[in-house]
């Protein structure tokens, strides 16, 4: 969190043998009128069409659930690009069962939308919407991030600043509209995207002065944006307020939540400041929206990775108290702590998905219907520790990997509306396992780095270190 990848916002220029001098006259003339300056502005490769819908797509009738169940995130490198034997394998494993997917308007993948005011591009974000309308899974927009000239910024295509710092600034109060009018473009140019998630994580609204989250300033914004997406149409479901939650030491007395703590550490009491302000101003919600991770602020587990899972449960019944049981999204949810590179191969991919399954089940026992893995994918390479699936640089790429599989999993399992159950575990085994059951399926973990003998619900099984076991009842 606060570490991600972004688009490094080159672009990827198609060349196309042009048939006949009218044609490439035409296409010349075209060419001519796209790069005329606007204000002085270069508009190359933009249009002024961007709500035209693209593509062909499937558009749900009626209103659209507000739960969509448990999937993934693009970053900035995912399986939209590669050999076309590698990209279809994904969406062929994807197709097997289907997972929402979110993408970002303005990098993680995505390049600027509106290098100048009313002049749009999308080319890499209607790649990104392709992938997942083939893949077949539910598409999630995150409103984020914005225009260089809504911040500050240079206007103008090719003058994006894609520096961290940069893209992770907020817009101007004075361009708040301008952010809420290129949401309900995007809207309109995906009508299959029934689900909009207001900006990321805060990011650019921290006060300073104050030293206090702008909760003001986000819930303004998100006001506006709110109603824009409505008056595109009633039935997309908007949510946020996708704060971090952060919590501290338990020894920490400064901005410590005096109520919201456990062995796990204590809530900063300026998160949840700023959620009680958005959630008594906002203008409306489908769903809520929040991000964090089972680690402390200083990245500490206690008591221990998988007892520190118990934060996200905690988090996840706070947050459906103070919003009378709005359904329950994690945007983002971490497990495991990063480096100084935002890396995370620390563990063996056994144990990270033990401690994921883990944070899967605390979540649900928290309340949440979705959740959102952010798949840490790289460009190349063979080896790829927590990715879903193998990077698609080369034609054998894009097999699946063990995230995949138990995200997978657990949607098809478990999906949104699930009556959970409690099943019998043997006295001397509940220390040592995570589990989760409904009527026809029991998820066991097992917490320990070594084989145990378990006896879950009547059933008496042995089970591999860290091993993720599925029962069928």
């Amino acid at each position: 969190m606060g570490r991600h990848e972004w688009n490094s916002g080159a672009r990827r220029w198609r060349f196309t043998a042009l048939l006949g001098v009218g044609v490439a006259a035409l296409a010349l003339l075209v060419t001519l009128l796209n790069t005329l300056p606007s204000d002085g502005d270069n508009t190359a490769g933009t249009s002024r069409d961007g709500d035209k819908v693209h593509g062909t797509p499937a558009v749900p009738s009626g209103a659209a659930a507000p739960e969509v169940g448990w999937g993934f995130t693009h970053t900035q490198y995912s399986a939209d690009h590669g050999p076309g034997a590698a990209t279809e394998r994904v969406q062929g494993l994807l197709a097997q069962q289907p997972l929402p997917q979110i993408q970002h308007i303005m990098g993680w993948g995505a390049g600027n939308p509106e290098p100048v005011k009313g002049r749009y591009d999308f080319e890499e974000m209607d790649r990104r919407i392709d992938f997942i309308r083939k893949s077949g899974g539910p598409p999630v927009v995150t409103l984020c991030c914005s225009p260089d000239w809504m911040k500050g910024g240079k206007s103008g295509a090719g003058n994006t600043d894609w520096s961290q710092t940069a893209l992770e600034t907020a817009p101007d109060r004075a361009h708040y509209k301008d952010f809420a009018a290129l949401a309900a473009t995007v809207a309109k140019r995906y009508p299959d995207v029934r689900h909009f998630i207001v900006w990321n994580e805060f990011k650019g609204f921290w006060n300073d002065s104050e030293a206090r989250w702008d909760y003001e300033g986000y819930t303004e914004l998100y006001n506006l944006v709110y109603k824009a997406l409505k008056k595109v149409d009633k039935d997309i479901m908007v949510g946020g307020p996708y704060l971090v939650m952060d919590s501290l030491d338990p020894r920490q007395t400064d901005n410590a939540s005096p109520t919201v703590k456990g062995a796990w550490g204590t809530m900063d009491q300026r998160v949840l400041d700023a959620f009680a302000y958005w959630n008594k101003h906002k203008a409306g919600a489908d769903f809520v929206v929040v991000d964090g991770s089972s680690y402390t602020k200083d990245d500490d587990l206690l008591p221990d990775e998988f007892g520190a899972t118990a934060k996200l449960t905690a988090v996840g019944k706070w947050v459906r108290e103070q919003t009378h049981d709005l359904p329950l999204w994690w945007a983002e949810y971490y497990v495991e702590p990063a480096d100084g590179n935002d890396e995370r191969q620390g563990w063996s991919e056994t144990h990270r998905v033990a401690v994921q399954a883990s944070g899967m089940i605390a979540m649900t026992r928290g309340g949440a219907s979705s959740g959102f893995y952010w798949n840490p994918e790289k460009e190349q390479g063979s080896g790829c520790a927590g990715c879903l699936w193998t990077p698609t640089d080369r034609a054998a790429g894009g097999g699946e990997l063990p995230m995949l599989g138990l995200i997978s999993r657990f949607g098809r399992e478990f999906p949104p509306g699930t009556p959970y159950e409690t099943v019998s575990v043997a006295a001397d085994d509940r220390p040592n396992v995570r589990v989760l059951a409904d009527d026809k399926t029991v998820l066991v973990v097992n917490t320990l780095d070594r084989s145990i003998s378990a006896k879950i619900d009547g059933k008496r099984f042995e089970m591999a270190a860290y091993e993720v076991k599925w029962l069928s009842r």
